[in-house]
């Protein structure tokens, strides 16, 4: 979680951009009174729908028989990660509001949490589009897609990705710590002195990198190759190629609103601790309050994770059905019969169209589904 809230001279490079503007101190206060009201109301918001809607991705998921896909097993472990990621926001809201009350290891942990799940769940939507496109791109092998030694390499991707995302999280969990500031203790990120200008410009744009440009270089990349093979996929209605395809541009669209300010911001930032560009007091607080706003629109990408990746797509919305279906015969109601959409789901290898038709549900590899 970034902190904004400092004024301290001495350690301006150690808490944030406070530098002493024409031989006297910025006073930051407006920020802090803004993020006071503004942070605990939007992480509220953002709790109570994240929750619900990953909860029922996890449940819905987790009750199935089998995951299909390599993307089913990323979805799954997507909600898991938000679900983390936003079991931190009450500790940020009430350290916004009160100051951080809970020692030193609960702010490392938090921090780490905070950190590790939000690169984790850059990394799992990347690796969401690789296999969209590795199912477009595969020929069908005819062997079953869930076969032990997949679902061993299955788990090696969710180990790797879980691996790349706690090594991003690691400063937090080294460098983060309680200190006293402006009458109050805060959770924050301290660096030795040596090193503090250089620890968090290589930081902050390592994040950019990792968390921003390669997952929407790859998603981007990935989803272009799957809409060209929606495209000129033969046999397939126009509606339901548009369907298809409007879910990717959906998916790509929300990701770049929600993540290019922030990081765009944080680019700033780190431009900033490099050359020194912010020299006036305004435009500190301005950057810092743009901070706040961009970070938390950043946030509400784990409350609009369920939607694109599942609630979207009618293969999830079936399995929702059937297990609502289920719990009602098992409180002994009797429901009507539920019409349940089909997936769209598109046969795209074109080198072997008899056996990309098959409908085994097995060769994932050879079908697109929404």
């Amino acid at each position: 979680m970034e902190d904004y809230f400092y004024d301290d001279e001495d350690s301006a490079l150690n808490d944030s951009y406070e530098y002493n503007y024409e031989h006297s101190v910025c006073d930051k206060e407006e920020v802090r009174s803004f993020g006071r009201v503004f942070l605990p109301i939007i992480y509220a918001v953002a709790l109570v729908v994240g929750l619900a809607g990953n909860a029922l991705v996890v449940v819905v998921y987790m009750s199935k028989l089998r995951l299909r896909t390599l993307t089913d097993v990323c979805i799954l472990n997507l909600a898991i990660s938000d679900l983390l990621l936003l079991f931190t926001l009450p500790f940020w809201a009430a350290d916004a509001v009160h100051g951080w009350m809970l020692g030193p290891a609960a702010c490392k942990i938090t921090s780490f949490l905070y950190s590790a799940n939000f690169s984790c769940g850059m990394l799992l939507l990347a690796c969401i589009s690789v296999d969209r496109c590795r199912a477009v791109a595969q020929n069908p092998t005819g062997r079953s897609g869930t076969c032990p030694r997949v679902r061993r390499q299955w788990l090696l991707v969710c180990v790797v990705l879980w691996a790349v995302a706690s090594f991003l999280g690691l400063p937090e969990l080294i460098f983060s710590t309680v200190k006293h500031s402006h009458h109050r203790m805060s959770c924050t990120e301290v660096y030795p002195h040596s090193m503090a200008r250089s620890a968090k410009a290589a930081l902050e744009l390592l994040e950019v990198t990792l968390r921003f440009l390669l997952p929407f270089l790859v998603m981007v990349v990935c989803y272009c190759l799957v809409g060209r093979a929606l495209s000129r996929a033969a046999g397939v209605r126009r509606d339901r190629k548009w369907r298809a395809l409007r879910v990717l541009l959906a998916v790509v669209a929300v990701f770049l609103l929600t993540q290019l300010p922030y990081n765009v911001v944080k680019l700033c930032r780190a431009m900033d601790i490099i050359y020194i560009l912010v020299t006036d007091c305004e435009e500190s607080k301005a950057l810092d309050r743009a901070l706040q706003v961009t970070e938390s629109l950043a946030l509400t990408h784990a409350c609009i994770n369920p939607l694109l990746y599942a609630f979207i797509g009618s293969s999830f919305r079936g399995h929702v059905l059937k297990a609502a279906k289920r719990l009602g015969q098992r409180v002994g109601r009797h429901p009507r019969h539920v019409n349940e959409e089909p997936a769209v789901e598109i046969a795209l290898n074109t080198r072997s169209p008899t056996q990309s038709q098959s409908g085994s549900e097995d060769q994932a590899t050879s079908t697109f589904t929404i």
